[in-house]
């Protein structure tokens, strides 16, 4: 049986890639995760231990990186510090994690001869114009503008150095915004979601322009197996599912669709240094991998969505007030 060691599996995306490859394949799995406040054992405690182990630790821990990265076939690398804002007030985990465990997990495969995919982001791209046609492709430069971006297009480049100079077998995807179940509610979706579950007023930042390119979790993590299974070492595929939709119109369809009135929110200082909009071109990996998205209809998964943080409130229940706190003390 192949081995899979996946690095951030208990947080958002790498939880769902977890669930998606234990019923689509045969491999086992070890998660390793610092389980720092976006990680919780609660994500995976329904899989079957047979086929999925937990390590606690932290990606830039070389020794014990080491340890699991010699008992594995394949490394798939979703462990990052990841939310812009915490970025801003304080840079320095998203250098440890980001930049620091990039390193480390390569220096260990590069040791034992192990593949690696590195789960990147289209915000290494920076922005476009609200009026380009244009779109990310694997050929846009990079412009980062947030710690967060920065610290993301620096392990890419390491990444695609260590593939260069040392040989390592590696393949990169930069991949548009993920919402669906298990996220963190300091995220915008989940975040307006327990807003209106909580019966407090949704915030929208600025004028709620800002566009970004939603791609439901499984989509992003079908795409990452598809990579795995017919990707080419050296290579980045960009993962979206076409789904640009401006910030506004994200919040007032889910005030929508949760029965409120859809201008029952509040404005809200803009972040900054703000992106504006994010587009991803995934024609190579749909042609060359022939990967397609599964979910179309963003509504109708923003729906199933809503209805998850509904039913899982225990879940998020605990760590709402936390957030809003820290949210209100940044004026947001």
């Amino acid at each position: 049986m192949q081995r899979i060691l996946v690095t951030g599996g208990a947080g958002f995306i790498g939880s769902n890639f977890v669930r998606l490859a234990v019923a689509n394949t045969d491999r086992h799995i070890t998660v390793l995760d610092a389980l720092t406040y976006a990680g919780d054992r609660a994500t995976l405690a329904e899989l079957p231990p047979d086929r999925v182990a937990f390590a606690h630790g932290n990606v830039a821990d070389a020794d014990l990186v080491d340890r699991l990265v010699a008992d594995t076939d394949t490394v798939v690398h979703f462990a990052a510090e990841s939310h812009n804002d915490n970025s801003l007030r304080d840079p320095s985990p998203f250098l440890t994690t980001n930049l620091i465990g990039t390193y480390t997990l390569l220096e260990a495969v590069r040791r034992h001869g192990v593949r690696l995919h590195h789960i990147s982001t289209d915000e290494v791209y920076g922005d476009l114009e609200l009026d380009d046609p244009e779109r990310f492709t694997e050929a846009t430069a990079y412009n980062p503008s947030s710690p967060y971006s920065a610290t993301k297009a620096g392990s890419d480049l390491l990444v695609r150095a260590w593939v260069r100079s040392f040989g390592v077998q590696a393949t990169i995807s930069n991949c548009s915004n993920n919402y669906g179940p298990w996220q963190h509610i300091e995220k915008f979706i989940p975040r307006q979601i327990t807003n209106v579950l909580d019966g407090r007023r949704p915030k929208l930042y600025g004028a709620g322009l800002n566009v970004r390119d939603w791609i439901h979790v499984d989509d992003h993590n079908s795409a990452v197996l598809t990579i795995l299974e017919r990707g080419e070492s050296g290579e980045t595929y960009l993962i979206g599912a076409d789904g640009e939709v401006d910030n506004k119109t994200v919040i007032e369809t889910i005030l929508r669709l949760m029965g409120e009135p859809a201008d029952a929110y509040d404005h809200v200082t803009d972040r900054a240094g703000h992106d504006l909009r994010y587009a991803i071109d995934s024609t190579k990996l749909r042609t060359e991998l022939g990967w397609q998205p599964r979910f179309s209809d963003f509504e109708a998964g923003l729906a199933a969505t809503i209805d998850w943080y509904r039913t899982h409130e225990s879940w998020w229940r605990p760590r709402k007030e936390a957030i809003e706190a820290a949210y209100a003390k940044a004026g947001q």
